[in-house]
């Protein structure tokens, strides 16, 4: 499940219609909004980052909005990937390995002598 934050930008006379329109919806959440600088703050949930955007493009393409854009985001696919990150040794034994001299250690990433 990911949640993302979205800073709805419109012109103060519209910001209560969409206010009410975003109450109303089944695709965000409303939270809270200042007319005199024109914008609305909601919040969208998603299974994965696709059902996010297509919320997101939902609300850019509503009538008087000016701009939506993400601001933060937690998607709990990267806190899976994060703590399997935080379980692995950062570095590879064999540079540990005392035993190898270190002209042995052949490395992959310079694609000058590659190709």
């Amino acid at each position: 499940m990911n949640i993302s934050s979205i800073v709805v930008q419109a012109r103060a006379e519209y910001i209560e219609e969409l206010v009410d329109l975003f109450k109303d919806s089944d695709f965000c959440d409303y939270h809270l909004h200042d007319a005199s600088q024109g914008k609305i703050i909601v919040t969208v949930e998603g299974e994965g980052v696709e059902e996010e955007i297509a919320k997101l493009v939902k609300i850019q393409e509503l009538p008087h909005v000016i701009a939506a854009d993400m601001m933060m985001t937690y998607q709990e696919e990267l806190e899976q990937e994060r703590d399997k990150l935080e379980f692995t040794d950062e570095v590879p034994a064999m540079l540990n390995d005392e035993t190898i001299h270190p002209k042995d250690i052949v490395y992959h990433g310079d694609l000058k002598k590659r190709f």
